[in-house]
């Protein structure tokens, strides 16, 4: 595998796009036609990525592959925010990454090694789509795959990862560095009812950047406080 000639490296490690700035446009233009000829409209680029989405998902489910979609495509198929400003995001198994590339590349899509060496990236219909072996720092494993349900991301229906595995994966990609909350804040808000807490407490809530985010959660009201044998938090 090469590196893909002249592509930014993002420089967080690990975290979802959720949760990452936007960085361009990309995706198809539609024309509309005017006096001097035909004007190209700005992209409607949430509709691009779904369509890449669907691509990747579709060739992934023909092939065999374990996978579920993750990210905030994956935050978009569950119902929350819809306004796709990212690429694609697929957990993969770190044992199927050359497979998976190779069924990629057979379709005719480029597939390129990053400096990250926790996924492979590739471009679909002009959409980048990244491939993750290890999210938020854990090896994606079966278990995860296993838990994830079956929803349609418009007219293809596809692994999503759960709920609460999505909302864990985003918390425990909070670091020192990356830290960003009003971007999580709104997806938590929004899908907060089909999340079990209880476990994403148990997985996230050791480290302190989750905890913090967990307990402003609670500040909000958009959770209720844990229950412990103090009653609460002191």
């Amino acid at each position: 595998m090469t590196e893909h000639p002249g592509e930014a490296a993002p420089a967080e490690r690990n975290v979802p796009a959720a949760t990452r700035p936007a960085t361009g446009t990309g995706g198809g233009q539609d024309r509309r036609e005017t006096d001097e000829g035909l004007e190209e409209l700005p992209p409607n680029l949430t509709q691009a990525i779904l369509e890449a989405t669907k691509q990747v998902a579709s060739l992934l489910k023909g092939a065999g592959h374990p996978f579920a979609l993750a990210g905030s495509v994956a935050v978009y198929a569950h119902g929350g925010p819809g306004n796709l400003q990212h690429d694609a995001d697929f957990c993969i198994l770190p044992e199927d990454a050359d497979t998976v590339a190779a069924t990629l590349r057979d379709a005719g899509l480029e597939v390129y090694t990053p400096p990250e060496d926790w996924l492979l990236k590739a471009r679909c219909m002009g959409q980048d789509i990244d491939l993750i072996f290890e999210l938020a720092r854990q090896p994606v494993t079966r278990e995860l795959l296993g838990r994830a349900e079956e929803l349609p991301v418009e007219s293809v229906r596809m692994p999503v990862l759960s709920v609460t595995d999505l909302l864990a994966s985003l918390l425990n990609a909070f670091t020192e560095h990356h830290c960003d909350f009003g971007a999580v804040l709104p997806i938590a808000r929004a899908l907060r009812e089909k999340v079990d807490w209880s476990r994403v407490r148990r997985e996230c809530g050791s480290a302190p950047m989750p905890d913090a985010f967990l307990y402003l959660l609670e500040r909000l009201q958009v959770i209720s406080p844990e229950d412990d044998d103090r009653g609460g938090r002191p």
